[in-house]
C-alpha cells in the first residue's frame, strides 16, 4: 500500500535539498585544500551538535554505544562518510568534474541494489526513476570520458565516492531505527572527523592558515551542507527509505547549477536542460505515490 509524505518530512528533505546544493559553488569559492575543508566542516559541524548532545542527549548517546547492532551501523557510517570524502574529493583533480560527478551520481543505483541484497523488494517503479535520475545527472553534468591513467584512477575514485556514499546512508537508516538524530549524528561525525584528521596528517594537508573568505566558505558549508544537508537527510531517515533519499540527492546537481548561475555567474550549459528535466523525471518517479518504508529488522 502507498502513502503520501508527511508534510514534515517534505519540509525537512526540501531544506535538506537546499543544504546539500550549496557544496559545490561553496567549495569553488573557498581557497583552501578540499579534504581541508571535509575535515572542517564536519569537525565544527561536530562542534555546534555534540555540547547539546552531551548536556541534554548524553543518556541517549550512552545508550546508542550500548547497543551493539545501532552502534556498529553509526560507526560504519562515520567510516564510510569518510571515505566518500576521501575519494570523491580527490577523484575531481585527476578526471574532469563532470565525470566526477556524473560516476559520484550513481549512488541511488548501490543504494537499490544494497536494499535488495538486505530483502527488500523494490517495485519496478523505483528502478525506472533511479535510472532515469542518475542519466539525467549524467546528462546534466556533461560528462566526458578520457582514457589516461590518471583520468581512470580518478573515475574510479568517484565511483568508489557512490558507492561509499550509498553505504554510508543504509548503515544511517539501520542506525536511525533505534536511536535518535542527535545520538546518531554525534557519533557519525566523531568518527568520520577522526579518520579525516588522520588522513589529512598523513597527507601532510594544510589545517589552517587560510585566509578569511576561505574561513567564511567553510562556515558556510558547515551551516549547509553539513547542518542543514546531511542532518537533516539523517532526520528523515527514520521515516524515509536510504534510497528515496539518495535519489532526492541527486536534485543537488540542478539546486548547484541555479545557485553558481546567480552567485558566481556560471551559467549552465543549454544542452543541460534536457537532462535536467530528466533528472526531475526521475525523482518524481521515486516518491510519488511511494511505498510504505519497510520496518527494519
Amino acid at each position: 500500500m502507498s502513502r503520501p509524505f508527511d508534510p514534515l518530512i517534505v519540509g525537512v528533505l526540501a531544506v535538506a535539498v537546499l543544504g546539500v546544493g550549496t557544496s559545490g559553488p561553496l567549495i569553488a569559492y573557498a581557497a583552501a585544500p578540499a579534504l581541508a575543508i571535509a575535515f572542517w566542516r564536519t569537525a565544527l559541524a561536530l562542534g555546534v551538535l555534540g555540547p547539546a548532545a552531551l548536556t541534554h542527549r548524553r543518556h541517549e548517546v550512552a545508550a546508542l554505544l550500548r547497543r551493539g547492532d545501532a552502534a556498529r551501523a553509526s560507526l560504519l557510517a562515520g567510516v564510510a562518510l569518510a571515505a566518500h570524502f576521501g575519494t570523491w574529493v580527490p577523484s575531481v583533480t585527476l578526471t574532469t568534474v563532470a565525470t566526477a560527478t556524473a560516476l559520484v551520481a550513481t549512488q541511488p543505483v548501490w543504494q537499490g541494489l544494497l536494499a535488495r541484497a538486505q530483502g527488500r523488494r523494490l517495485p519496478a517503479r523505483v528502478w525506472v526513476g533511479i535510472v532515469l535520475a542518475v542519466a539525467g545527472a549524467v546528462w546534466a553534468t556533461g560528462a566526458d570520458v578520457t582514457f589516461s591513467a590518471r583520468a581512470v584512477a580518478g573515475d574510479l575514485l568517484a565511483l568508489a565516492g557512490g558507492m561509499l556514499s550509498a553505504v554510508y546512508m543504509a548503515a544511517g537508516e539501520r542506525a536511525r531505527a533505534t536511536t535518535s538524530t542527535t545520538a546518531y549524528t554525534t557519533v557519525c561525525y566523531t568518527v568520520c572527523a577522526v579518520v579525516l584528521g588522520l588522513i589529512c596528517l598523513v597527507a601532510r594537508t594544510p589545517m589552517a592558515g587560510y585566509d578569511a573568505t576561505a574561513w567564511l566558505a567553510i562556515a558556510g558549508l558547515v551551516v549547509g551542507p553539513q547542518l542543514l544537508g546531511h542532518t537533516l537527510f539523517n532526520y528523515a531517515l527514520r521515516k524515509v527509505p536510504a534510497t528515496t533519499v539518495s535519489v532526492l540527492i541527486l536534485l543537488e546537481v540542478p539546486v548547484a547549477s541555479l545557485i553558481a548561475w546567480l552567485w558566481l555567474g556560471q551559467l549552465p550549459r543549454p544542452t543541460a536542460l534536457p537532462g535536467l528535466l530528466l533528472l526531475l523525471a526521475g525523482v518524481a518517479a521515486v516518491v510519488v505515490r511511494r511505498p510504505s518504508r519497510p520496518a527494519v529488522p
